[in-house]
């Protein structure tokens, strides 16, 4: 949160709003902008949005698939990153440090747009709104992640427009994570029905509206078990998508189809060999191993090349391959999130195992050496329906719980749930949940949200290094110990100190 990368960065987006234009001593230079008219007109609203996006691809890597889907009960990972050991305090604070200087940055990035955008003159009613709804979304995002990555974290909405606005946001605590919650729900449901009610798809480029913002309505009323708020934003959503049911289980759910229909956010990604490239590397972690040619542990994959790099491998825990979704099941996502083989061809580790690798969800074709430039899917139309399915159980209205639960497992192939108890229909949406948004960065956060996380992982995995290493004070990631003190000791690390860390 430096007032001087706000400069940097007006002056970059000036000059791409000028790249390509030629300049001489005897050209008029007074409509070069700066921070205070830099919104001028659409094109320049426009640019400082899409700034907005930026942070979200430092976050989006390996790592972050470490942090999120690997200790957790459903994948582990043995890999000698330090973020998949949880060897992590406030000290070490290891991808924190990376997650809460890229989330606010893009907090900063997000709050200059609104402020801009709300004093610009030069943008008609629906073009205001529209960017807006763009703004505040991807803010919220960030605030999601911060608060799901961090618990309470500190909040504002401000421009930060001036020193004396950087140091008083730079002292700010911790808040309460349901507060900041409750405000970010106001704020989204104050511009979200403003908005053109399209599939993120539909938008071009795939850039978010209304369709996030509902789901982040929905993501922070089932923090904060507000559920008929969930269910009301989830309502819209099914305004807008539809039946579950249109949308074909492959194509919608592997990374590399990129922004397809059902999506809601998606991580772009692009590469271009020996041309700018926006990529990460998620799928090194997720692939069966390569050591010669287009050969993967044993058998001859052509679709995936011979130059991907692999790199110690996520695995799915014996909870996930043998109790949620064993090999022989016909769960249509049985193939997708994992493999056992490939077009028949058992893999020559699996000959006598009982753990299959990530499945050709998460799979990049011909990748290049790390480049993995799949989309990698973040929010999808699936997820909205099951926290439906959530939010009427935790009403204790059944028909419907069961109703939106049997959606997403009858396009899976899998019969309809019957209701037995409300304890056992609530156990099997968090099973589904499991199956059905594995590996999409997000498993930790569920059982975090639904305090079960140090439980689960105890029970479920699989993984030794990270058993001794956690402690329930893992369940959330240590605010960085430099920002600490950069706050004065206004945060803190409480919860870490209790197990002397």
């Amino acid at each position: 949160m430096n007032f001087l990368n706000k400069i940097l960065m007006i002056a970059t987006l000036a000059f791409l709003s000028l790249a390509g234009v030629s300049c001489s001593l005897e050209e008029d230079t007074s409509s070069v902008s700066t921070p205070d008219n830099f919104f001028r007109k659409y094109s320049e609203c426009q640019s400082v949005v899409n700034s907005c996006y930026i942070p979200i691809k430092s976050i989006y890597n390996y790592t972050y698939m470490l942090a999120t889907e690997c200790a957790t009960d459903v994948i582990w990972c043995a890999s000698g990153t330090y973020d998949a050991q949880l060897d992590i305090s406030p000290v070490k604070p290891r991808f924190g440090a990376t997650v809460w200087q890229q989330c606010y940055l893009g907090v900063q990035r997000s709050n200059f747009a609104v402020a801009g955008i709300e004093r610009s003159e030069a943008l008609t009613e629906e073009q205001r709104n529209e960017l807006l709804c763009e703004a505040k979304a991807l803010r919220a995002f960030y605030y999601w992640t911060l608060t799901c990555f961090f618990g309470d974290v500190p909040f504002y909405l401000d421009d930060v427009s001036d020193n004396e606005a950087l140091q008083r946001i730079a002292v700010l605590p911790r808040m309460d994570a349901d507060q900041t919650r409750a405000k970010l729900i106001e704020d989204l449901k104050d511009i979200a029905p403003k908005v053109t009610q399209s599939r993120t798809s539909d938008n071009p480029g795939a850039r978010v509206g209304a369709s996030m913002a509902w789901m982040l309505i929905a993501k922070f009323a089932t923090w904060n078990h507000e559920w008929q708020e969930a269910i009301d934003a989830c309502k819209e959503l099914e305004k807008i998508y539809g039946s579950l049911a249109e949308y074909d289980l492959e194509t919608n759910v592997m990374f590399r189809n990129k922004n397809t229909p059902e999506s809601i956010f998606e991580v772009q990604h692009s590469y271009v060999e020996g041309g700018l490239s926006y990529c990460s590397n998620v799928a090194s972690i997720c692939t069966p191993t390569r050591k010669t040619g287009s050969v993967y542990d044993g058998v001859e994959i052509e679709e995936l090349g011979d130059e991907a790099t692999t790199w110690q491998s996520a695995r799915p825990t014996v909870y996930y391959c043998q109790g949620l979704v064993p090999k022989m099941s016909t769960d249509k996502r049985n193939r997708l999130n994992t493999a056992w083989d490939y077009n028949g061809q058992v893999f020559s580790s699996l000959v006598n195992n009982t753990r299959p690798w990530m499945g050709p969800k998460f799979w990049c074709p011909n990748m290049k050496q790390t480049n993995d430039s799949n989309n990698y899917k973040v929010f999808r139309y699936a997820d909205a329906v099951l926290l439906m399915a959530e939010s009427y159980c935790e009403l204790e209205d059944s028909e419907n719980a069961v109703r939106y639960l049997n959606m997403v497992r009858n396009r899976a192939g899998v019969g309809d749930y019957t209701f037995r108890t409300f304890a056992r229909l609530q156990d099997e949406i968090r099973k589904e949940r499991a199956r059905e948004l594995f590996g999409e960065f997000q498993r930790k956060y569920d059982l975090v949200r639904w305090g079960i996380w140090w439980e689960s992982i105890n029970d479920y995995n699989d993984y030794t290094t990270l058993l001794n290493n956690a402690k329930p004070c893992h369940r959330y990631y240590p605010i960085p110990d430099t920002q600490v003190v950069y706050s004065k000791n206004k945060l803190d690390n409480d919860e870490y100190a209790m197990y002397g860390m």
